[in-house]
């Protein structure tokens, strides 16, 4: 917020109490909006969310493009806001029970639905400012939002394969021992 209110009054883009409304208005706008599309996914039932949903299905060449971004080494550092929905999935409680890592990959393939669908939100702003601020104020705003968007649906879809690998495991382990 500062950068962008700084570079836009240095270049005198609109007059810095404008400028400064603007860029606290299209933050606070990013945060209404990615809350009520964050509340509108929580609203809605697990079974969209489903581990065989093929929406949420990961390729191979996915995978490939996280390993050379290389998640594996940044993905701790991405703010984790799960925990305020109700499920945080910064940290795994339980790694021996189907049901629980079953409920955790719904939540990852929930927050990616979130994410992905706070993409084009954070360029409602721009209907909202006139003349030059709408692409000196409102678009970084929105570019920011995107990328901050961007990187928890990385880490999220990063994930997944791996918990949907511990689930399977854990469902034969269950087999097994209940057949005993």
């Amino acid at each position: 917020m500062a950068f962008i209110s700084a570079v836009n009054i240095a270049l005198e883009m609109a007059s810095w109490y404008y400028i400064l409304i603007s860029v606290v208005w299209c933050t606070a706008l990013q945060f209404v909006l990615d809350g009520a599309v964050a509340l509108s996914i929580r609203m809605t039932p697990d079974r969209l969310y489903g581990i065989d949903n093929p929406l949420f299905h990961i390729t191979e060449w996915e995978k490939e493009m996280y390993k050379r971004v290389q998640v594996r080494r940044w993905k701790d550092k991405v703010w984790e806001l799960g925990g305020l929905g109700g499920f945080s999935k910064k940290n795994m409680t339980s790694t021996k029970d189907p049901e629980y890592v079953k409920t955790f990959i719904v939540e990852c393939n929930r927050g990616v639905a979130t994410h992905r669908l706070s993409y084009p939100v954070g360029f409602v702003a721009m209907l909202t400012l006139k003349g030059a601020c709408v692409y000196t104020v409102a678009l970084p705003v929105a570019l920011v939002n995107l990328y901050l968007n961007i990187l928890p649906t990385l880490v999220l879809r990063y994930n997944t394969p791996k918990l949907k690998t511990l689930y399977e495991r854990l469902l034969k382990k269950h087999r097994t021992v209940s057949v005993s």
